[in-house]
Protein backbone atom coordinates (compact mmCIF):
# COMPACT_ATOMS: atom_id res chain seq x y z
CA UNK A 1 0.00 0.00 0.00
CA UNK A 2 1.47 3.41 -1.25
CA UNK A 3 0.42 6.28 0.42
CA UNK A 4 1.13 10.12 -0.29
CA UNK A 5 0.97 12.94 1.97
CA UNK A 6 0.99 16.28 0.40
CA UNK A 7 0.96 20.03 1.32
CA UNK A 8 -0.47 21.65 -1.88
CA UNK A 9 -0.03 25.10 -0.65
CA UNK A 10 -3.34 25.80 -2.99
CA UNK A 11 -4.55 22.10 -5.41
CA UNK A 12 -5.23 24.40 -8.16
CA UNK A 13 -1.66 26.00 -8.22
CA UNK A 14 -0.04 22.84 -7.98
CA UNK A 15 -2.14 21.33 -10.69
CA UNK A 16 -0.67 24.07 -12.91
CA UNK A 17 2.70 22.94 -11.61
CA UNK A 18 2.03 19.79 -12.90
CA UNK A 19 0.99 17.93 -9.62
CA UNK A 20 -1.77 15.59 -11.04
CA UNK A 21 0.27 14.62 -13.97
CA UNK A 22 2.53 13.01 -12.15
CA UNK A 23 0.87 11.85 -9.33
CA UNK A 24 -1.02 9.84 -11.52
CA UNK A 25 1.92 7.80 -12.90
CA UNK A 26 3.34 7.23 -8.97
CA UNK A 27 1.11 4.32 -8.19
CA UNK A 28 -0.41 6.07 -5.11
CA UNK A 29 -2.88 3.64 -3.17
CA UNK A 30 -4.07 6.88 -0.62
CA UNK A 31 -3.02 10.19 -1.21
CA UNK A 32 -3.62 13.01 1.61
CA UNK A 33 -3.82 16.67 0.50
CA UNK A 34 -3.33 19.81 3.11
CA UNK A 35 -4.32 23.11 2.19
CA UNK A 36 -6.13 22.25 -0.48
CA UNK A 37 -6.95 26.16 -0.35
CA UNK A 38 -10.88 25.57 -2.50
CA UNK A 39 -14.05 24.47 -2.55
CA UNK A 40 -15.19 20.89 -3.72
CA UNK A 41 -17.30 22.40 -6.65
CA UNK A 42 -14.88 24.55 -7.46
CA UNK A 43 -12.79 21.34 -8.66
CA UNK A 44 -14.47 20.18 -11.14
CA UNK A 45 -12.31 20.44 -14.00
CA UNK A 46 -10.72 17.45 -15.50
CA UNK A 47 -7.25 17.75 -14.08
CA UNK A 48 -8.89 17.01 -10.73
CA UNK A 49 -10.62 14.08 -11.43
CA UNK A 50 -9.40 10.56 -12.72
CA UNK A 51 -12.02 7.36 -13.18
CA UNK A 52 -9.35 5.71 -10.97
CA UNK A 53 -9.80 7.66 -7.60
CA UNK A 54 -12.64 8.52 -5.52
CA UNK A 55 -11.64 11.99 -3.67
CA UNK A 56 -13.31 13.17 -0.91
CA UNK A 57 -12.99 17.07 0.84
CA UNK A 58 -13.37 18.42 3.92
CA UNK A 59 -13.54 22.96 3.24
CA UNK A 60 -12.63 25.46 5.51
CA UNK A 61 -15.38 27.15 5.79
CA UNK A 62 -13.63 30.31 4.77
CA UNK A 63 -12.58 30.07 0.68
CA UNK A 64 -9.45 29.90 -0.47
CA UNK A 65 -8.52 28.60 3.14
CA UNK A 66 -7.02 25.69 4.31
CA UNK A 67 -8.49 22.67 3.64
CA UNK A 68 -7.86 18.88 3.45
CA UNK A 69 -8.59 16.16 0.88
CA UNK A 70 -8.36 12.34 0.23
CA UNK A 71 -8.04 10.39 -2.88
CA UNK A 72 -8.18 6.65 -2.91
CA UNK A 73 -7.95 4.04 -5.36
CA UNK A 74 -10.33 1.82 -2.89
CA UNK A 75 -13.76 2.31 -1.75
CA UNK A 76 -13.45 3.41 1.98
CA UNK A 77 -15.85 1.93 4.38
CA UNK A 78 -16.93 5.20 5.82
CA UNK A 79 -15.56 8.83 5.62
CA UNK A 80 -14.89 11.17 8.84
CA UNK A 81 -14.65 14.87 8.86
CA UNK A 82 -13.02 16.76 11.45
CA UNK A 83 -12.45 16.02 15.29
CA UNK A 84 -15.29 17.78 17.03
CA UNK A 85 -14.02 21.16 18.11
CA UNK A 86 -14.35 24.38 16.23
CA UNK A 87 -10.36 25.57 14.78
CA UNK A 88 -10.76 21.78 13.45
CA UNK A 89 -13.80 21.47 11.95
CA UNK A 90 -14.44 25.46 11.03
CA UNK A 91 -10.78 25.58 9.20
CA UNK A 92 -11.25 22.14 7.60
CA UNK A 93 -7.87 20.40 9.41
CA UNK A 94 -9.07 16.62 9.37
CA UNK A 95 -10.61 14.10 6.79
CA UNK A 96 -9.76 10.52 8.21
CA UNK A 97 -10.86 7.26 5.40
CA UNK A 98 -11.17 3.85 6.82
CA UNK A 99 -10.74 0.66 5.17
CA UNK A 100 -11.64 -2.33 7.59
CA UNK A 101 -9.52 -2.10 10.71
CA UNK A 102 -7.50 0.59 8.78
CA UNK A 103 -7.79 4.17 8.78
CA UNK A 104 -5.75 6.52 6.77
CA UNK A 105 -6.11 10.91 7.75
CA UNK A 106 -5.06 14.36 6.23
CA UNK A 107 -4.04 16.31 9.42
CA UNK A 108 -3.45 19.95 8.49
CA UNK A 109 -2.23 21.37 11.67
CA UNK A 110 -2.48 25.07 12.40
CA UNK A 111 0.61 27.42 12.01
CA UNK A 112 1.42 29.92 14.72
CA UNK A 113 4.02 32.18 12.70
CA UNK A 114 1.37 34.78 11.53
CA UNK A 115 0.49 35.98 15.34
CA UNK A 116 1.04 35.16 18.58
CA UNK A 117 -2.78 35.05 18.83
CA UNK A 118 -2.48 32.09 15.85
CA UNK A 119 -0.08 30.33 18.03
CA UNK A 120 -2.43 30.47 20.89
CA UNK A 121 -4.81 28.68 18.80
CA UNK A 122 -2.26 26.40 17.88
CA UNK A 123 -1.64 25.56 21.55
CA UNK A 124 -4.91 25.29 22.48
CA UNK A 125 -5.38 22.86 18.96
CA UNK A 126 -2.29 20.49 20.13
CA UNK A 127 -3.94 19.88 23.55
CA UNK A 128 -7.16 19.51 21.81
CA UNK A 129 -5.94 16.79 19.29
CA UNK A 130 -3.88 15.04 22.42
CA UNK A 131 -6.59 13.80 24.27
CA UNK A 132 -7.77 12.40 20.81
CA UNK A 133 -4.29 10.39 19.80
CA UNK A 134 -4.70 9.30 23.24
CA UNK A 135 -7.58 7.46 22.69
CA UNK A 136 -6.54 6.25 19.40
CA UNK A 137 -3.41 4.80 20.08
CA UNK A 138 -5.59 2.26 22.75
CA UNK A 139 -7.45 1.12 19.76
CA UNK A 140 -7.79 -1.72 17.64
CA UNK A 141 -7.75 -0.20 14.61
CA UNK A 142 -4.22 0.74 13.25
CA UNK A 143 -4.12 4.37 11.92
CA UNK A 144 -1.60 6.13 9.52
CA UNK A 145 -1.82 9.93 10.06
CA UNK A 146 -0.22 12.20 6.85
CA UNK A 147 -0.21 15.82 7.25
CA UNK A 148 1.64 18.60 7.70
CA UNK A 149 2.03 19.25 11.66
CA UNK A 150 3.87 22.28 11.12
CA UNK A 151 6.36 21.36 13.88
CA UNK A 152 9.72 20.17 13.32
CA UNK A 153 10.92 17.38 15.79
CA UNK A 154 14.77 16.85 16.65
CA UNK A 155 17.56 18.99 15.53
CA UNK A 156 18.33 16.53 12.20
CA UNK A 157 15.28 17.71 10.90
CA UNK A 158 15.65 22.05 10.66
CA UNK A 159 18.75 23.42 8.75
CA UNK A 160 19.20 26.17 11.04
CA UNK A 161 17.97 24.75 14.52
CA UNK A 162 19.58 27.77 17.00
CA UNK A 163 18.31 30.82 15.23
CA UNK A 164 14.69 29.24 15.33
CA UNK A 165 14.57 27.75 18.87
CA UNK A 166 11.75 31.02 19.31
CA UNK A 167 9.96 30.68 15.94
CA UNK A 168 6.65 28.83 15.63
CA UNK A 169 7.10 25.18 14.90
CA UNK A 170 10.62 25.01 15.99
CA UNK A 171 9.40 25.98 19.62
CA UNK A 172 10.12 23.53 23.03
CA UNK A 173 7.13 23.65 23.98
CA UNK A 174 5.77 21.97 20.75
CA UNK A 175 8.62 19.88 20.29
CA UNK A 176 8.02 18.38 23.66
CA UNK A 177 4.43 17.67 22.73
CA UNK A 178 6.07 15.56 19.83
CA UNK A 179 8.40 13.73 22.52
CA UNK A 180 5.23 12.79 24.05
CA UNK A 181 3.34 11.45 21.16
CA UNK A 182 6.33 9.35 19.93
CA UNK A 183 8.31 8.40 23.12
CA UNK A 184 5.44 8.00 25.83
CA UNK A 185 2.15 7.02 23.65
CA UNK A 186 4.64 4.97 21.60
CA UNK A 187 3.01 6.78 17.97
CA UNK A 188 5.51 6.61 15.18
CA UNK A 189 6.93 8.47 12.77
CA UNK A 190 6.96 6.76 9.86
CA UNK A 191 9.66 8.30 8.00
CA UNK A 192 12.67 8.03 10.52
CA UNK A 193 11.82 4.04 10.98
CA UNK A 194 14.26 3.64 7.74
CA UNK A 195 15.10 6.89 6.86
CA UNK A 196 18.13 8.94 9.87
CA UNK A 197 19.82 10.89 7.92
CA UNK A 198 20.46 15.04 7.77
CA UNK A 199 19.01 16.88 5.23
CA UNK A 200 15.75 15.52 5.03
CA UNK A 201 13.10 18.62 4.80
CA UNK A 202 9.74 18.77 3.25
CA UNK A 203 9.04 22.26 3.30
CA UNK A 204 11.28 25.41 2.58
CA UNK A 205 10.56 29.22 2.69
CA UNK A 206 10.31 31.10 -0.64
CA UNK A 207 12.71 33.57 0.39
CA UNK A 208 16.51 33.07 0.64
CA UNK A 209 16.49 30.77 -1.95
CA UNK A 210 15.41 28.00 0.53
CA UNK A 211 14.67 25.51 -1.71
CA UNK A 212 17.63 25.62 -4.14
CA UNK A 213 20.35 25.62 -0.90
CA UNK A 214 18.01 22.98 1.01
CA UNK A 215 17.58 25.27 4.04
CA UNK A 216 14.27 23.31 5.39
CA UNK A 217 12.16 22.23 8.06
CA UNK A 218 10.74 18.67 8.49
CA UNK A 219 7.35 19.66 9.17
CA UNK A 220 5.35 16.99 7.02
CA UNK A 221 4.48 13.28 8.30
CA UNK A 222 2.98 10.20 8.50
CA UNK A 223 2.26 9.20 11.91
CA UNK A 224 1.29 5.52 12.55
CA UNK A 225 0.00 2.99 14.65
CA UNK A 226 3.06 0.60 16.55
CA UNK A 227 1.84 -2.05 15.12
CA UNK A 228 2.83 -0.33 11.34
CA UNK A 229 6.42 0.20 12.58
CA UNK A 230 7.31 -3.02 11.02
CA UNK A 231 5.01 -2.92 8.19
CA UNK A 232 6.87 0.20 6.75
CA UNK A 233 9.27 -0.91 3.34
CA UNK A 234 9.98 2.36 1.97
CA UNK A 235 9.97 5.76 2.59
CA UNK A 236 11.17 8.80 0.25
CA UNK A 237 10.50 12.93 0.02
CA UNK A 238 10.05 13.82 -3.90
CA UNK A 239 11.99 16.92 -5.01
CA UNK A 240 12.55 16.31 -8.61
CA UNK A 241 9.92 18.63 -9.38
CA UNK A 242 8.75 21.75 -7.43
CA UNK A 243 4.50 21.62 -6.98
CA UNK A 244 4.37 23.68 -3.85
CA UNK A 245 6.10 25.10 -0.73
CA UNK A 246 6.40 21.39 0.49
CA UNK A 247 7.21 18.22 -1.01
CA UNK A 248 5.19 15.42 -1.06
CA UNK A 249 5.79 12.45 1.38
CA UNK A 250 5.72 8.86 0.22
CA UNK A 251 5.84 5.74 2.04
CA UNK A 252 4.71 1.91 1.13
CA UNK A 253 3.46 -0.57 3.82
CA UNK A 254 3.49 -3.98 3.59
CA UNK A 255 -0.23 -4.25 4.77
Amino acid sequence: MRVMSFNANGIRAATKKGFFEWFYQQNIDVLCIQETKAQEHQLQDQAFLHPEYQRFFFDAQKPGYSGVAIYTRKTPDRIHKGLGFPVADQEGRYIQADFGPLSVASLYLPSGSSSELRQEVKMQFLAQYQSILEKQCQEPRQYIICGDWNIVHKQIDIKNWASNQKSSGCLPEERAWLDYLFEKLGWVDGFRVLNHEPGQYTWWSERMRAWEKNVGWRIDYQVVSPALRERIQKVQIYREQKFSDHAPLIIDYQL
